[in-house]
């Protein structure tokens, strides 16, 4: 734990002063006839004025931030990170059924047993960053590929770069061979950042990568691995993090530091739609991000607080949040996906109870899951157990509706294990990176801590919307952040119109965040961006009364039916999902079916829960996603959360396809930022599907 206070969440809760609606204004920017007219920030500056683009005084590029922070925040903990103790393996044997044929095969679990948290200072990480600054200047890097997964090494490195004018790229440590491939060709990067571990995946794509030199690692490696890149490519350097410390210090040299104009880094998208594009940032974009986060956030984070940082930094969301945390004086706690809860480790805490942050973000992915745990862990108590949950739930969540005070007395006699189980500090959270329905929101709003939602993408460093915790909204994604404005654009092939009520149309966004161009691809970046610097989103949203923004499809995933109707798919997964019995979802439909039919990953307690009920216990996960009495169950439960949850009757789905893999980055069924492949996912479950609609048509 590092050793500075933290303001407890209740005092927090009660000094912050909700500010009243509008929370947006129009920005004095002309519209045309098939335009919303744009808004921005109510923090903002007056309309027809330039926007807030620097955090501070003195704070032009990343470089400048990481001076400025180490010169106030000085001997604070800056960045923590945990090592690895021990792996342990675990072996059982599930069954499956492959081609009809029912088989026991052996499944392997990897469990991590870590050490407490140790951290770095911001005097130290400053230290750091000029001494392997000095060393990449020495190696005569021109580009930097971070392709490793999110750590304190991670950030370090990129700052380091920085901190020499050189760009770094990133690649998701998930990314694949020939995205990674493309990735290292196409910036020619001349040195590649990465984790020991993912060394032989470098192996092939280094052949095609020619331009690189230099491969760094973090952690040990195997010899084998070592060798095996050796062997392939014998003129290619390989050094640890900590030979490159050294060489640094052998070899020092000034830093020289980028201009706001200068080239910061080459994100590449997750590549859920095809070959990852490289969204070109300058130092200037990242700065108006954090900037733009500051300004949203309207000083609810501090340096008393503490963020667990886990979600991949090749993602623009962790990458500013991160920057911005730096900057508000926190400190960074580093953990991963499968070491965050206590049962994924073992001789120790995981990292959300061993950190205990106040600050968490998140995906719906993360937020559905706990939801689905604290549910679980109540009904498992009985009914009678579940009745005061319950009861108080609604006690609280009409109090803080209508502003009643006392909802503390609730918080400590019912929902004080739940709020102990995420560490027992959390204060806000912060949703981003998809959809989540309204009623998971309201429930972790309530049992938690409020939940506030941003919105943005790579191409606008992250930045278009974030709900402060004095605008808390249900249902919104908040107000424009104060470096953007927004407007919306006419859709008429989908009906999304100016002139409807609420108006409505495609989210456009322009600023000193937004990009101006995919890196070496000029078809893209004629069709995503306009010659006036506005960038098309590809979102259909409205303004809300209060000023909020509210995003209500989604362009290229609506879906026509047969019967000539449109399906916004992420909008009835976002309630599909809501469900207990759904771990993930992917909703198909086509222009050959009227309705849809729902993938499902189910929730493996929940699904093993209704097996027991059904006379099935004993059997597994591979058998009993094909029991057609299950299915029907299984559809009947995610029809009773899509009527709860307002969906016409075509969004209805006709079937349940229910697949015993999980989907994860690895296996390529979703990206890093878990968003779905659907061809993938579609591809492996094709024969099911087609049975499925067959079945009933």
């Amino acid at each position: 734990m590092a050793p500075h206070t933290v303001v407890p969440a209740d005092e927090f809760h009660k000094a912050i002063v909700r500010k009243s609606p509008p929370y947006s204004k129009e920005s004095g920017i002309p519209a045309a006839q098939n335009e919303v007219p744009a808004r921005r920030s109510i923090n903002s500056s007056p309309a027809g004025s330039p926007l807030r683009v620097f955090p501070a005084d003195g704070i032009e590029t990343t470089y400048e931030l990481i001076q400025w922070v180490a010169k106030r925040y000085g001997d604070k903990p800056a960045l923590g990170s945990r090592k690895i103790i021990k792996i342990h393996e675990e072996t059982k044997l599930v069954k499956k059924i492959v081609d009809g044929q029912e088989t026991t095969v052996p499944k392997k679990w990897n469990y991590f047993e870590l050490s407490p948290y140790t951290f770095v200072t911001y005097k130290e990480l400053l230290d750091e960053v000029n001494v392997l600054g000095a060393a990449l200047k020495f190696l005569e890097v021109s580009l930097l590929e971070n392709y490793a997964a999110t750590s304190a090494k991670w950030m370090t490195m990129a700052l380091a770069a920085n901190s020499q004018s050189i760009p770094i790229a990133t690649a998701y440590d998930t990314l694949g061979e020939e995205g990674l491939t493309h990735s290292l060709v196409e910036t020619e990067a001349n040195a590649v950042f990465t984790d020991a571990s993912l060394l032989p995946t470098l192996v092939r794509p280094l052949s095609k990568a020619t331009k690189v030199k230099y491969v760094i690692y973090k952690d040990e490696p195997k010899e084998s691995h070592i060798a095996a890149i050796n062997e392939a490519h014998p003129g290619i350097k390989l050094m640890s993090v900590e030979e490159l410390y050294d060489l640094g210090k052998a070899n020092p040299a000034p830093p020289n530091p980028p201009k706001r104009e200068d080239l910061c880094c080459i994100m590449y998208t997750s590549g859920s739609t095809g070959t990852p594009k490289g969204v070109v940032l300058l130092h200037k974009n990242v700065i108006a991000a954090v900037s733009g986060a500051d300004g949203a956030i309207d000083g609810a984070v501090t340096e008393q607080d503490y963020l667990l940082a886990y979600l991949p930094l090749a993602h623009i969301l962790e990458f500013v949040f991160e920057l911005a945390c730096l900057f508000w004086g926190g400190t960074l706690g580093y953990g991963t996906v499968k070491t965050i809860s206590d049962s994924s480790v073992r001789n120790c805490k995981g990292d959300i109870a061993e950190f205990r942050p106040t600050i968490m973000v998140g995906v719906p992915a993360v937020w559905e899951t706990v939801r689905k745990g604290i549910l679980s862990k109540v009904h498992a108590q009985g009914s009678a157990v579940s009745k005061v949950f319950w009861a108080a739930y609604h006690a609280k969540s009409f109090m803080q509706s209508w502003r009643i005070p006392g909802s503390g007395v609730l918080d400590a006699a019912i929902f004080k294990k739940v709020k102990e189980a995420t560490g027992g500090r959390l204060r806000v959270v912060f949703n981003g990176g998809a959809a989540i329905s309204k009623d998971t929101q309201q429930f972790i709003s309530t049992v938690i801590c409020p939940m506030i939602i941003g919105y943005g993408l790579t191409e606008t460093a992250a930045m278009c919307t974030v709900m402060s915790p004095q605008q808390h909204t249900i249902g919104t994604v908040g107000a424009p952040t104060t470096c953007v404005d927004i407007k919306l654009v006419d859709v008429p092939e989908n009906g999304y119109l100016s002139t409807n009520n609420p108006p409505q149309g495609e989210v456009l966004i322009k600023g000193e965040a937004v990009s101006k161009e995919y890196y070496l691809n000029e078809k893209e970046t004629k069709a995503a961006f306009t010659e006036d610097g506005w960038f098309r989103t590809g979102d259909i949203g409205e303004w809300a009364p209060n000023g909020h923004l509210k995003l209500i499809d989604r362009k290229k995933n609506l879906v026509k039916t047969l019967n000539g109707e449109y399906i916004a798919l992420e909008k009835v997964e976002s309630i599909y999902r809501t469900c207990n019995i759904v771990g993930n979802i992917c909703v198909y439909a086509d222009a050959d079916h009227a309705k849809p039919i729902a993938i499902i990953v189910p929730a493996e307690p929940a699904f093993l829960k209704l097996a027991k009920e059904k006379g099935l216990a004993g059997k597994q996960l591979g058998e009993l996603v094909h029991n057609p009495t299950l299915c029907k169950v299984v559809l009947d439960q995610l029809l009773d959360a899509g009527k709860k949850g307002g969906l016409a009757g075509i969004e209805l789905i006709c079937g349940v396809v229910i697949d015993d893999e999980e989907w994860t980055p690895q296996n390529g069924l979703v990206t890093a930022a878990q968003k779905l492949q659907r061809k993938k996912i579609f591809d492996a479950n094709k024969k099911a599907v087609i049975q499925a609609f067959k079945e009933n048509s």
